[in-house]
């Protein structure tokens, strides 16, 4: 399956497209696409460049209108809400800080690839402070789709690529099926917001 950037821009379109249909709150949520000034500045600020699907998305979107409650739109991405462009570089300078100290404090086996690496990228963000990123670390990880939570002693990798999300979160708005890598199901809320409960399978 090809992974290119154009797939992940026509993915995200079909996705806005629902959204404009069903939950034009959440439609109206998403902020106009980053300057690429602001995208370049962003790269700086991490040091490396980023994954062209992250590119693609923050071309199209610099984040959301951040909802102020729960029950406002803007978390229609599995409860999270797209970050902007400052809130991308302050979040993942977090995560590399967190990696840093561990490494300092000998830590290192229990905090860096395991909830902090300076490679991970969030995008997204819950109420909690659960994080989804994109890896960017070279090798077998580049590219995939993790969920951090501090929560939990260890980060999971969700999606194999962005690509891959989107198309589950499309399979799953339009046919309200439930997600194959999370349990959760759509749901629209009083024709003004998307969630996503957690599935439990009949027996």
């Amino acid at each position: 399956m090809s992974h290119a950037p154009y797939d992940t821009a026509q993915l995200w379109e079909r996705l806005e497209r629902w959204l404009f249909e069903h939950v034009p709150d959440e439609y109206a949520s998403l902020r106009a696409g980053a300057a690429e000034a602001n995208i370049s500045q962003l790269e700086e600020g991490l040091g490396f460049p980023l994954h062209p699907d992250l590119k693609v998305l923050l071309a199209r979107h610099d984040g959301v209108t951040a909802p102020l409650g729960s029950t406002d739109p803007g978390m229609f991405l599995m409860n999270y809400a797209l970050l902007d462009t400052r809130r991308i570089l302050e979040q993942q300078r977090h995560l590399a800080s967190m990696a840093a100290d561990a490494v300092e404090e000998g830590d290192e086996d229990l905090v860096v690839g395991r909830i902090a690496h300076g490679g991970w990228v969030p995008f997204a963000q819950s109420f909690s402070g659960d994080m989804l990123f994109v890896d960017h670390r070279r090798g077998a990880h580049y590219g995939e789709v993790g969920e951090m939570s501090f929560g939990d002693p260890d980060y999971r990798v969700l999606w194999a690529s962005q690509e891959l999300m989107l198309e589950e979160l499309c399979a799953g708005v339009e046919n309200g099926s439930p997600l194959t890598s999370l349990p959760r199901v759509p749901s629209v809320h009083e024709g003004c917001k998307l969630e996503w409960h957690v599935f439990r399978a009949r027996r």
